[in-house]
């Protein structure tokens, strides 16, 4: 047996009657751009995360470097960033030309919120939480320290389409939640797509004339903007997505609590999820001092894996400039080294399951 560490064609099969439905309604409309399909999928989907607005927008690195850019964060500024995100949280801070200052994860691999304000200074003017993998961090100690010292608060919720803090859905905690629709996300478009989410009208309109060239009149630029527009196509597809999203999540969560109750093996270490939140379970990510040779294990048995992510962002060669070398951050760089994304998606079979933990827990 063959098992891919992502596939997404089970997605698209078990929704195919009505997302090619869609897709062929979109295509005889004749309207492409900014029309129907996107107005619909913005009004449903501010309702499903609970914010009271939603800008769709081109991807999730387009949603994150104007949410910055927007809350005036430039040159000169600083902006608080765990450090074992994806590499793309920390272009959405870059690409504005502020720097970013990272802090340690915790055991759950958010931003460890105690570790948040021995890195304030007076640069510093907002905190970017990443809700990695489908988890969520401690919002509360978030909010309490960005209150004390004025600072703005990005959510990039690239991950966490849907998870819960308290009952409370991640991306309305703070002036903005960033979305990316990528195909392979929990919510998923068939192509690359975005959303910005926010309780701030003033920003959500901004937002809206910033991602069509700076015009809210065509041909009548008011800001200098950029062109991030999410398209009629992949808003029809989303909304098809959107409408079984209880049920595509529940699935996760059945696959992730499977994963958790067999596999049995000494060298692993099982994520768990914080107390009173609802993780959505992007990736079911296990930690071992021996990934190289369980990845090699696997990959004799037709098993694939990934890893999220083995080079951190304050290693990477684009960010050299920032000075930080290996040591910087040892536990970033500890997760770096030991992080495996086991096999996880929508549409996963159960025997395709057990034989992944039935081959993780034979390993020797």
């Amino acid at each position: 047996m063959k098992i891919m560490p992502n596939r997404m064609d089970y997605g698209y099969f078990k929704y195919q009657k009505e997302l090619e439905e869609k897709a062929l309604s979109v295509l005889r409309s004749g309207w492409y751009v900014l029309g129907r399909e996107v107005e619909t999928f913005e009004t449903d989907f501010a309702r499903y995360t609970g914010a009271a607005h939603c800008v769709g927008l081109a991807s999730g690195l387009d949603a994150l470097w104007i949410a910055v850019r927007l809350l005036g964060i430039g040159p000169g500024d600083e902006v608080i960033v765990q450090g074992n995100t994806y590499i793309a949280s920390v272009m959405g801070i870059t690409i504005n030309g502020a720097t970013p200052v990272f802090v340690e994860p915790d055991s759950f691999y958010q931003i460890d919120a105690d570790k948040i304000e021995a890195k304030i200074t007076s640069r510093t003017k907002a905190v970017m939480v990443v809700h990695l993998y489908g988890h969520v961090a401690d919002m509360d100690k978030i909010l309490h320290i960005c209150r004390k010292y004025g600072l703005k608060l990005i959510e990039d919720c690239a991950q966490s389409h849907g998870a819960l803090y308290k009952g409370q859905m991640t991306g309305t905690f703070g002036d903005a939640g960033c979305f990316s629709f990528y195909p392979s996300k929990n919510l998923g478009a068939f192509g690359d797509a975005g959303a910005l989410v926010t309780n701030h009208s003033a920003l959500a309109q901004e937002a809206r004339i910033f991602r069509n060239y700076g015009s809210e009149k065509r041909y009548y630029n008011k800001v200098e903007g950029a062109n991030s527009r999410l398209d009629e196509l992949q808003a029809g597809l989303l909304n098809v997505r959107l409408a079984h999203m209880q049920e595509i999540t529940e699935e996760r969560r059945q696959l992730a609590a499977k994963y958790s109750r067999e596999l049995r093996h000494p060298d692993l270490l099982l994520p768990e999820e914080r107390p009173e939140t609802s993780s959505v379970w992007h990736q079911y990510v296990v930690r071992t001092g021996r990934r190289d040779e369980l990845i090699s294990f696997l990959n004799r048995r037709d098993v694939g894996t990934l890893i999220h992510y083995p080079v951190p962002p304050h290693l990477a060669e684009a960010y050299s400039r920032l000075g930080h070398g290996k040591g910087d951050f040892p536990i970033t760089e500890e997760y770096a080294d030991t992080v495996l994304s086991l096999p996880f998606y929508s549409g996963m079979l159960p025997e395709e399951q057990q034989y992944v933990i039935d081959c993780i827990n034979s390993f020797q």
